[in-house]
């Protein structure tokens, strides 16, 4: 595994002999299986030697151009877009060579069925490879132990950024703080150590590979002092530029001759991307509705003959820029569960102002049911109908919770709320608030169309597991 962010070289070499592995297999399904179309001639494998060094050259240059070898290792779901779309360009070139060229011997079905091959083998080998790294680094293999100096907005970036992308590969042994407010508390799973003058015994006793520095450009001198305090102890210093406070997603990096040029530009949503955002809610709400109303009248007969009540449960909730809503959600405890949380308070799992214990004692027995697969969230389809919620986006929290958040948990409230999140794909109810709220804040950041498809995808098998869900 790359411990900086480039790709092994092994990595390559697997994929240029995965690549020649599938050709030979698109030989074989196409002329010695003969799936899909029959064929009355037989062409020698020799005749298709130039479209096998064309395809060895052309798909390593694009996978290099598309990206599949950049910040490795990357998610899987984000591997196999890239390989699928640089092995479909590539396919189209070789197809183009074939009108071109016309050489005596060649099938347009063959190439297309190499380039299926090419995209589920490589797929296959990126699975394994994912396994494979998540199995060492559970065992502490090609984990990267880092020291975050600053625990600002620009430290707070990298936190939840450590937090969303686990496949980054890093462990936070803690971060220092001149502030006291930030140097002596923790922040979900990240630690605090103190103050910056604890760092040189921070780095003799933890040896961390990295100390990330996240401080105002105006502390430079401090700065290149604890680039000079970690390169004396060969801890490697790395330094992310905050651009006079500037959110970090407003900069890109060009290179002029190999010189570092820095820009900034606009971040914002297009409007034709939100468009597409809301009709894709709106389509798949509607959908889901109609799908879903056998289910749903079966939900409200258990819940009528379980415990009296009414089958809908109501709850005011925050939305987007601290707009309130009226949120349904199929009723899972007894009636007066509210009156009853803090008579509970001493149970409480969950740190921050939410509130959650695992085995709640005002739930009913179908209530129990509903949660431990989601079911209950499912009126909130309604919520994205109206607009009022989406699909993907920050879970709406209650009045009572926004009331005690910290100046810096406000962020999540700028994107509309969802059924489901990224915080929810990666961990749950086992995150802490603090980690729930980095992960909402880095999905505000990190916004795309791509994003909301992989979580709803991740969604999945969450819910029928009913992972971290009570």
């Amino acid at each position: 595994m790359s411990r900086n962010g480039r790709v092994p070289g092994w990595v390559v070499l697997l994929d240029i002999v995965i690549v020649i592995v599938a050709f030979l297999a698109g030989y074989w399904v196409r002329y010695d299986l003969r799936w899909f179309l029959d064929v009355a001639y037989d062409a020698p494998l020799s005749a298709y030697l130039p479209f096998l060094i064309l395809y060895v050259i052309l798909t390593p240059v694009f996978f290099v151009v598309d990206g599949v070898y950049r910040t490795w290792p990357r998610s899987w779901m984000d591997q196999v877009y890239r390989i699928t779309n640089s092995t479909a360009k590539v396919t189209v070139l070789m197809l183009a060579v074939t009108f071109v060229f016309r050489p005596r011997y060649y099938s347009r079905v063959m190439l297309v069925e190499v380039g299926l091959l090419t995209i589920g083998l490589l797929a296959l080998v990126r699975g394994a490879e994912g396994l494979a790294i998540a199995y060492l680094r559970r065992r502490g293999v090609g984990i990267k132990r880092v020291v975050i100096v600053g625990a600002g907005e620009i430290g707070r970036t990298v936190m939840r950024t450590i937090v969303a992308r686990p496949d980054l590969g890093y462990r936070v042994v803690g971060f220092v703080d001149d502030n006291p407010e930030k140097g002596y508390t923790d922040i979900g799973r990240f630690k605090a150590l103190g103050p910056l003058d604890n760092l040189p015994t921070i780095l003799d006793e933890e040896r961390p590979d990295e100390v990330i520095i996240t401080l105002p450009w105006m502390y430079h001198r401090k700065i290149m002092g604890i680039v000079r305090e970690c390169e004396r102890r060969g801890v490697r210093p790395r330094i992310v530029p905050d651009l006079f406070q500037m959110s970090l997603t407003q900069v890109n990096v060009e290179d002029l001759g190999g010189v570092p040029l820095i820009g900034v530009r606009t971040v914002a949503i297009s409007k034709g991307a939100l468009l597409v955002k809301r009709l894709i809610d709106v389509t798949v709400a509607a959908v889901g509705l109609v799908l879903c109303a056998p289910l749903f009248l079966l939900i409200a007969l258990a819940i009528r003959l379980d415990s009296p009540g009414p089958i809908i449960f109501r709850q005011t909730r925050v939305g987007l820029r601290g707009r309130h809503f009226e949120m349904y959600k199929f009723r899972s405890m007894h009636v007066g569960a509210e009156e009853q949380q803090d008579m509970l308070a001493d149970l409480n799992e969950a740190d921050g102002p939410i509130f959650k214990i695992r085995d709640d004692p005002r739930l009913t027995r179908v209530g129990r049911i509903l949660r431990r697969l989601s079911l209950d969230e499912l009126p909130q389809l309604v919520n994205v109908l109206r607009g009022e919620m989406s699909l993907v986006g920050p879970r709406p929290p209650i009045p009572a919770e926004v009331e005690k958040y910290q100046e810096w948990h406000k962020k999540r409230l700028e994107a509309p709320p969802g059924m489901t999140g990224l915080w929810q794909v990666s961990g749950r109810s086992r995150l802490s608030f603090d980690e729930m709220v980095l992960l909402d804040i880095y999905y505000i950041e990190n916004w795309s169309l791509w994003l909301d498809f992989k979580i709803l995808m991740r969604t999945i098998p969450k819910v029928l597991l009913g992972e971290g869900a009570y």
